[in-house]
């Protein structure tokens, strides 16, 4: 049941995967009537497909359109053709925050809290959070459509709380059903709101990239290494070395996502701004307040204004509406202070949860790097010995050379054109032999004492 339960599941996925391919791929240029029967066309999950589609190109010439997928709060997707200045002014982002998101630009890692926005600039997916939807540049990458597969999944499951809970390093979720009558009004500390939502799935996005990439270095590596161990050779060595390569530039990107989730842990008030639901609130709440302030002055105004004198009534309403002012001020204030601090509990869990995972991935490409470098001192060691041995051999080699020269000496001496009665003596050339040759086997041996006796060659 379990087998096929999973065979289920992939074959779901590859449905959708191909449904999502299918509605994001351009349409063939055959004419103007096909072109709007393909993007009316219904999908085989039944939702409407993304419409005004462009990513054979992220900017259009002459126009400065870029194609963006967006993604409401109740997981319906459309692409949409937004020029920069107009998402500018649609999300209130400065030119440099967009320029993040730009896909033909490499920036590291980063997470951003603006006034009305969140930018998320993380891996592959490069995305603007707001309050009632994500934009993402419209992109047929494989991770690109599982994250909006995965939010489109988390936000049509309505009434549902994720509860967050450690369980050795993997982390797993538990969802119960709640009912709640109302989106703003809920506050218990198991409901995320929708940029949370919406950032936790590029958060996972991300862990998960960066931990699979983990995964497979380790692998390729270990099995290379023992090899490299075992026979030391230069294509060996290369692979190594381009493997070590690989490795410095993930944990360099896993440090930078690291170390960006740390510093938005480590800071309340950028935790804060990006509590984007709970600003949209208040001034809600506040434009409302002011509405119907208005409207009791004008209520208040006609009331009075004929029992009262005009010289003592204005005084008096101005103290009532100061008094109220100032009560309503003290209760948002309040009110505010709490949920902010609970938000950035909910958010801080939150960042916490996927600071463990990607912890856990750097200290796997950590471990995987004292291992390369354990190797490398290894191979040192065994070069160095190799090294050694090849140094002593030539010491014996010059010693014995030397031993060898005794005999040129001795041959040049007898070789001089003078005459002595030792020529005369017929064992006279086997007595020179065997004194030349024992004196240089003793010069030999003492050479090779010597040697031992300072420590130059092993015992």
């Amino acid at each position: 049941m379990h087998g096929s339960s999973i065979g289920a599941t992939s074959i779901w996925r590859t449905l959708i995967m191909a449904d999502l391919k299918e509605r994001l791929l351009p349409p063939k240029p055959a004419s103007a009537f096909n072109l709007k029967e393909v993007a009316n066309r219904p999908s085989a999950s039944g939702r409407q497909p993304f419409q005004g589609v462009d990513v054979l190109g992220l900017k259009k010439r002459g126009q400065g359109l870029r194609s963006w997928i967006r993604v409401d709060t109740s997981g319906n997707s459309q692409a949409i053709e937004v020029d920069k200045f107009t998402m500018m002014r649609r999300c209130d982002l400065p030119a440099r925050d967009l320029r993040l998101l730009d896909p033909l630009f490499v920036y590291p890692s980063t997470i951003l809290g603006r006034e009305k926005a969140i930018v998320v600039n993380l891996e592959q997916i490069r995305c603007i959070i707001t309050a009632d939807e994500v934009l993402l540049l419209n992109s047929l990458d494989s991770y690109v459509l599982h994250y909006v597969m995965e939010l489109q999944r988390r936000l049509t499951t309505t009434g549902v709380g994720e509860v967050w809970q450690s369980d050795g390093p993997d982390m797993n979720r538990r969802r119960g059903s709640r009912n709640f009558e109302n989106v703003y009004s809920n506050t218990s500390p198991d409901y995320l709101p929708f940029e949370f939502r919406a950032l936790e799935v590029a958060l996972e996005a991300a862990c998960t990239f960066l931990d699979s990439q983990a995964a497979e270095l380790e692998i390729e590596a270990y099995p290379l290494l023992d090899e490299l161990t075992s026979k030391i050779s230069t294509l060996n060595l290369e692979r190594v070395r381009r493997l070590k390569s690989r490795l410095v530039a993930l944990t360099r990107r896993v440090q930078k996502v690291r170390d960006e989730i740390e510093q938005l842990m480590d800071d309340d008030g950028d935790m804060a701004e990006m509590y984007l639901t709970e600003k949209k609130r208040r001034m809600e709440l506040s434009f409302y307040g002011d509405q119907s302030m208005i409207g009791y002055r004008s209520v208040d105004g006609a009331s009075i204004s004929a029992p009262v004198s005009p010289v003592s009534s204005p005084p008096d309403s101005r103290k009532l509406e100061k008094s109220l002012s100032i009560a309503r001020s003290r209760h948002e204030s309040s009110k505010s202070s709490e949920s902010t601090t609970e938000s950035i509990e909910e958010l801080e869990m939150l960042l916490e949860a996927y600071f463990v995972v990607i912890d856990s991935t750097l200290n796997k490409l950590t471990s995987l790097k004292e291992y390369i470098d354990d190797t490398e001192d290894f191979i040192n060691i065994q070069l160095d010995n190799v090294r050694n041995q090849l140094i002593q051999f030539e010491l014996l080699l010059t010693t014995a050379t030397f031993v060898v020269a005794i005999f040129g000496v001795v041959a040049g001496i007898f070789g001089m054109n003078f005459e002595i009665p030792l020529f005369d003596n017929p064992s006279a050339f086997q007595w020179v032999l065997i004194i030349t040759g024992v004196c240089g086997g003793f010069i030999f041996c003492a050479f090779v004492w010597f040697f031992k006796y300072r420590r130059l060659m092993p015992l």
